[in-house]
């Protein structure tokens, strides 16, 4: 009998009294942990205070009164091999259609979700641009304060939402900028997370293409272990987000995502790294031969291989300006950092 990968818990950082609204750490030492720590790890009691924590699915429906919104749609199943955006079914319907589907409910036989049985399929309308659905209403971007975390006068408008209903999941995959803060509103999201270090072993690929996300082959709930047998050593580390606890993803760390409960709300803010000057360069030339590549094949063919996420092919001369824009940024940020360290350590005279 073939052995299953090994899962590790992921730390909770909570409060010395529990209970106590009392934040445990002041920005500046939540932003030390951010910045610096290189394992998975919940916050817990920082976000007691924010107002985004009555962003449950009835309350955003009220503030987007009759907004549509886009879902993505897929089947419960117990399929080994993972579920990518592009073979996902989408639909447009509002934040009431989606609630009234989710309790059983069809308002309409005709409605956006009236051919999706609630025990067959999940919904998600996953990263959704706050800046974008909130356009008209800016004064909600300060219900976010990820200043709390030592990143001041971020807030919803550098935020994504996520919306999903019990099974809705995000494909096993690493993102290359930056690290993730996530902040769980309503029910409760189970997160499958793997180190930098166990890469080869997820079977990274670039299909289905998206900047910034490399996706694993292996369904990593279900995985096929003969066809990805190294899979089996991998250590997963799993965590159970509840509301008002926050998730730090490191850099370049794989993560599973899936909701456990009739409904879930997210939100997440990408930190900025360092590192993303060089990941920049890298996505460019992976952006310019994956087009290059794909249009010299069959020009019209990208919905196999193209994530719904990229919104079109972009030309050889596009990407070119792309990369270049990438390598010119990463040179005059290298000057900045010399300059800086030069101001620091002053040469000593000779």
């Amino acid at each position: 009998m073939e052995s299953e990968p090994v899962a590790a818990e992921v730390a909770v950082l909570e409060p010395l009294l529990a209970g106590e609204q009392v934040k445990p750490f002041t920005p500046e030492e939540a932003k030390e942990i951010v910045m610096t720590l290189q394992k998975p790890v919940v916050f817990s009691n920082m976000t007691f205070d924010w107002p985004v924590l009555h962003w449950n699915v009835t309350h955003l429906a009220s503030l987007l009164a009759g907004k549509k919104i886009l879902f993505r749609i897929g089947r419960k199943d117990t399929a080994t091999a993972p579920l990518f955006e592009t073979e996902c079914a989408y639909a447009e319907a509002t934040l009431d259609d989606f609630l009234a589907w989710s309790e059983g409910q069809q308002p309409c036989p005709s409605g956006p979700f009236s051919s999706y049985d609630l025990c067959k399929c999940w919904m998600y309308a996953d990263y959704k641009y706050i800046a974008r659905l909130f356009e008209d209403k800016p004064e909600h971007f300060q219900d976010i304060r990820w200043s709390d975390f030592g990143f001041p006068g971020r807030n919803g408008k550098e935020s994504t939402l996520w919306i999903g209903s019990t099974g809705a999941n995000t494909p096993c995959h690493l993102d290359s900028y930056g690290c993730n803060l996530v902040l769980q509103v309503q029910g409760r999201k189970r997160w499958h997370l793997y180190p930098p270090e166990d890469s080869r072993l997820l079977y990274p690929t670039r299909i289905p293409y998206e900047e910034s996300s490399v996706f694993s082959k292996v369904g990593v709930l279900n995985p096929n272990l003969r066809q990805h047998p190294l899979f089996k050593k991998a250590q997963a580390h799993v965590v159970t987000l509840d509301p008002g606890q926050v998730l730090l993803v490191p850099r370049h760390w794989w993560h599973y995502v899936e909701s456990i409960d009739p409904i879930t709300v997210s939100v997440n803010s990408w930190i900025e790294l360092d590192a993303d000057h060089e990941a920049r360069i890298e996505e460019a030339i992976t952006r310019t031969m994956i087009c290059a590549v794909k249009a010299a094949e069959n020009p019209s063919d990208t919905d196999s291989w193209l994530n719904p996420t990229e919104v079109e092919v972009t030309s050889h001369n596009t990407n070119l300006e792309y990369l270049n824009k990438a390598v010119s940024s990463y040179l005059e940020h290298q000057k900045t950092k010399q300059s800086k360290q030069l101001f620091a350590h002053p040469p000593e005279d000779t």
